[in-house]
């Protein structure tokens, strides 16, 4: 299929239990870019390691100029992501102080996909729970496999969740939605995490990658100026970002209309054929 792989390994894992240490795997297959948390032992667990190793590998995909679309999974093709490695806890959470380290290396790999440039798809099988139903939530969009589940448990752990995370979470279904899930700690299928607007489109399992592919493929062949210029603005205003630099914003639209894709666009429009769009 001619894909060009990256691996990025947690380097500081523990030499003895490579099982448990897992890794954040980067596959680029021209237009997409997929970022693999890859830990299948552990139902695709994430480690503390693998939370550090998260931004760089979004930061390498959004700056790759043959990647276009970026999508999420877990490794294999049984879960998308079990949640965080509650084996670790002991260690890494024993007490506030760690546990704020924690979720600043937690908080940073959220905030890397909230803030690629990049279109970004979490395609989800399986389980999505705790920190993979974090990381879901702040990508552009989710696509998922009937007979996945999501959930929170962070209630019956005793651990607390990052506040931007549930901002995520609320932007998408609303506060009320959000108190339920973090309160019930309870599980809900695909079809309810559709009818509430956590994931956008359901398939059946044996459907899901070819359609994810499909969807991505027609949104890489748009103009990845634009794409990156409204992603900008919907975000600003769908999070009422009062802090927001507009004039910002603006100057990523004036970008759209100096650029030669611009151009293209219009000329393809004209002359009846597809636009070849390159990003500048």
């Amino acid at each position: 299929m001619g894909l060009d792989l990256e691996m990025n390994i947690s380097r500081n894992a523990p030499q003895g239990d490579a099982a448990s240490a897992g890794r954040i795997t980067r596959l680029v297959e021209p237009p997409i870019g997929w970022l693999v948390i890859d830990n299948e032992p552990r139902l695709n667990a994430i480690s503390l390691d693998m939370w550090k190793a998260i931004p760089a590998a979004v930061r390498d995909l959004d700056q790759n100029d043959q990647v276009r679309v970026i999508v999420l999974r877990g490794a294999g093709d049984k879960t998308f992501i079990s949640g965080a490695d509650i084996s670790e806890f002991a260690e890494t959470r024993k007490n506030a102080e760690c546990a704020r380290a924690y979720e600043n290396e937690n908080s940073a790999a959220f905030d890397a996909l909230r803030d690629c440039k990049k279109p970004t798809i979490a395609m989800i099988r399986g389980f999505c729970m705790g920190g993979g139903l974090g990381l879901s939530a702040a990508c552009d969009m989710r696509f998922a496999a009937r007979g996945s589940c999501f959930s929170i448990p962070a209630a019956r752990l005793g651990i607390g969740y990052p506040v931007r995370a549930i901002s995520d979470l609320t932007a998408l279904v609303g506060p009320a939605r959000t108190k339920d899930l973090f309160f019930s700690a309870r599980r809900i299928d695909a079809e309810e995490a559709a009818a509430i607007g956590l994931v956008e489109r359901l398939f059946d399992e044996s459907d899901l990658e070819a359609e994810t592919r499909t969807y991505a493929q027609s949104v890489a062949a748009n103009a990845p100026l634009v794409l990156r210029a409204a992603k900008a603005a919907i975000n600003a205003v769908a999070c009422a970002n009062v802090t927001a630099d507009w004039s910002s914003l603006n100057e990523l639209n004036d970008i759209c209309f100096d650029s030669e894709d611009f151009t293209e666009g219009r000329n393809a429009f004209l002359e009846r054929r597809t636009p070849r769009f390159t990003g500048r």
